[in-house]
């Protein structure tokens, strides 16, 4: 009945705290993935685009929907099942973020 979560994310999980990982990325899309525990974060890509009239156009496309994104990724921090020790709620850093950071 579960074997999707099992296979895509609790073995990872898993794998990462047996292997001492600081990260697991569980991949675009889904809230569903929140309330296991795998918040948004900010993954970088470079590309290089010869055309410099595209360049740009793709440059200031991204410089738009950065900060939509980060909006999105903002709201639904606010969904995180974690819990500071004082029963705030973390918003937009892992459980594994939080403790490295202490």
């Amino acid at each position: 009945k579960f074997l999707h979560f099992e296979a895509c994310y609790y073995q990872a999980i898993d794998f990462a705290i047996e292997n001492r990982l600081a990260r697991v990325e569980a991949g675009a899309q889904g809230e569903h993935k929140i309330a296991r525990g795998y918040l948004p974060v900010e993954i970088r890509s470079f590309h290089f685009i010869a055309d410099a009239g595209f360049a740009a156009a793709v440059a200031d496309f991204l410089q738009r929907e950065g900060r939509a994104v980060e909006q999105e990724r903002a709201g639904l921090a606010e969904f995180s099942p974690f819990r500071c020790e004082n029963e705030q709620k973390v918003k937009g850093t892992t459980e594994a973020q939080r403790h490295r950071e202490e």
